[in-house]
């Protein structure tokens, strides 16, 4: 079975992310969604909140699992069996910083692979900051979350501003 990992804060989940997942999920026989707990981002969300928005967003997508997770990453591929990780890229400068995490991975555990994927085109600005900073003005982003994401959005009350 090829299965991978597509880690991140989610924080929220998006369209973009949403992308990778999909097409991840048309390549691979098994994708996990990996939310990291992340203390060191301190995210808006918390992790329950993350994991269900994820599995809202990936729910008809069989293949796909959403799982939380507090340990290094490597630890927790090597707990699910999975040698391959997926990273989306949406500019050169995710890119700098995904390189150094995919060797720092590597150096770890040598027998796992990063695989990177671009979002398509329409959902290549999107990232879960722009979301929140839309969320923070009481602005709408409906175009850049999933729709089954939006009812746990709009329970958000108080949203700091960035």
């Amino acid at each position: 079975m090829r299965q991978v990992i597509y880690p991140g804060t989610f924080d929220p989940i998006t369209k973009g992310h949403w992308d990778i997942i999909k097409r991840a999920a048309s390549i691979f026989d098994r994708v996990v969604v990996a939310i990291a707990l992340s203390r060191e981002k301190r995210p808006l969300f918390e992790l329950e909140t993350r994991i269900e928005m994820a599995r809202r967003a990936t729910e008809g997508l069989e293949n796909v699992e959403v799982k939380g997770f507090d340990t290094l990453l490597v630890h927790f591929c090597q707990q699910e069996g999975a040698k391959i990780i997926i990273r989306g890229l949406r500019a050169v400068s995710d890119f700098e910083y995904e390189l150094q995490m995919g060797y720092a991975n590597q150096s770890l555990d040598p027998e796992i692979e990063t695989l990177y994927l671009m979002p398509s085109l329409e959902n290549a600005f999107i990232s879960s900051s722009v979301v929140r900073t839309i969320l923070s003005f009481g602005g709408d982003v409906s175009h850049l979350v999933p729709p089954p994401v939006l009812p746990l959005l709009r329970t958000i009350r108080d949203v700091p501003r960035h």
